[in-house]
């Protein structure tokens, strides 16, 4: 009888926090650490915004090695590195981060990148639009015009894993 066999494999995730009130972030999979070439790619999506970083505040994790600070270099960010074990200079990505994985990744089985991908996708969409922020005053990122009076819909965010409320005009 054959059994089949999950092999683990790691994945790096790259997230751009906006500072202020736009905390929304671009989430881009790859498919392990090692692979910083990929990363400095991704940092040059991230940057087709109308207001380029000027800086980008990073961990020393190693997949930020050179490739990565002399990309960010040629767009212009100064890529700057957190000091040595001071996981309070990085608090907003770290808050994201561990948001992502307990409210995510912590209830999910992932198959392959592309289940990653859109469960990051989806993710993301739900912490931007929906998920209330108690540093906005429980407002969402991207603020939305919504509605006072009328029934109240639930819709189901990750198969279920969230709920997103709102009322029906």
């Amino acid at each position: 009888m054959p059994v089949a066999q999950a092999m683990l494999v790691p994945a790096a995730v790259l997230a751009v926090i906006c500072s202020g009130k736009c905390a929304a972030q671009l989430i881009q999979q790859e498919r392990g650490p090692k692979h910083a070439a990929e990363f400095g790619k991704g940092l040059i999506a991230a940057t087709p915004w109308r207001h380029k970083p000027r800086h980008l505040l990073r961990d020393r994790d190693a997949v930020y090695g050179r490739d990565f600070r002399q990309r960010a270099r040629r767009l212009g960010i100064d890529a700057i590195a957190t000091p040595v074990r001071s996981p309070r200079a990085n608090a907003v990505a770290e808050r994201v981060i561990g948001t992502l994985r307990r409210e995510c990744l912590d209830h999910l089985i992932i198959l392959d990148e592309h289940h990653l991908s859109s469960v990051l996708r989806e993710f993301v969409a739900y912490y931007n639009r929906e998920r209330p922020h108690r540093t906005l005053g429980l407002q969402t990122p991207e603020a939305k015009r919504r509605p006072i009076n009328g029934p109240i819909q639930s819709r189901l965010v990750l198969g279920g894993l969230h709920h997103a409320y709102e009322r029906v005009a």
